[in-house]
């Protein structure tokens, strides 16, 4: 009976010597590659995210950036000195969102300390909505206030790379916003971002394409 037990004893091991060997593979050529290949496609993986999120941290990314002046106060050396509700009023793509901002009473506290993410439709997002419609909604303090601080993340300054890797915002309004990305381009509910990373004195502002609603 000691005999078996001994033989089976040695046995297992000699099979787990078997199986170790197997695995560790250090002679078969043909073993190496998936292993290798699979470590390949990880780093090249993560090296294609760095350089996502670091296009996505680049200054002024977006088809839009060329529509704003090369110098004075509404280029973007210019608008870095003033805080976001100054700094919007001398850049011309954005005057229909600065005539809101108004109209909604909201100079002062966008010009606050902040730090502040905000999401600007440019003047073509607004030139969208029938204008009885946006009339109507300028009209209505309450609505717009609603509907302006739904563009606006207090407490926060986020560049392209960090709202992407926050996935989702909340607004000064309430509601939530997604952030999806798709390579060195985001969109915000829906909204492409088409001129990102613009530096205020208190903010980081995106120019988006897309008046965003809250939902009721």
């Amino acid at each position: 009976m000691r005999t078996t037990k001994r033989h089976v004893r040695l046995v297992a091991t000699a099979a787990s010597l078997i199986l170790v060997l197997a695995a560790c593979g250090g002679d078969n050529a043909e073993d190496a590659p998936p292993a290798t290949e699979a470590m390949a496609d990880t780093t090249e993986a993560m090296a294609d995210t760095t350089e996502a999120m670091a296009d996505l941290s680049a200054m002024n990314q977006g088809e839009a950036c060329a529509a704003v002046p090369a110098d004075g106060e509404g280029s973007f050396d210019g608008m870095a000195d003033d805080p976001a509700a100054t700094a919007a009023s001398n850049n011309p793509v954005l005057s229909t969102l600065v005539t809101a901002v108004g109209e909604a009473g909201l100079v002062d506290t966008l010009n606050g300390e902040g730090p502040f993410t905000i999401f600007a439709p440019y003047n073509d997002a607004f030139a969208a909505i029938p204008e009885a419609d946006l009339n109507a909604i300028m009209a209505d303090t309450e609505q717009l206030t609603s509907i302006l601080t739904y563009h606006v993340v207090g407490g926060e300054s986020l560049d392209m790379a960090g709202l992407v890797d926050a996935g989702t915002v909340t607004t000064v309004n309430g509601g939530d916003l997604t952030i999806e990305a798709s390579g060195d381009l985001i969109s915000v509910n829906g909204a492409q971002v088409i001129c990102g990373n613009v530096q205020t004195a208190n903010a980081t502002v995106h120019i988006i394409d897309t008046v965003l609603v809250p939902e009721a």
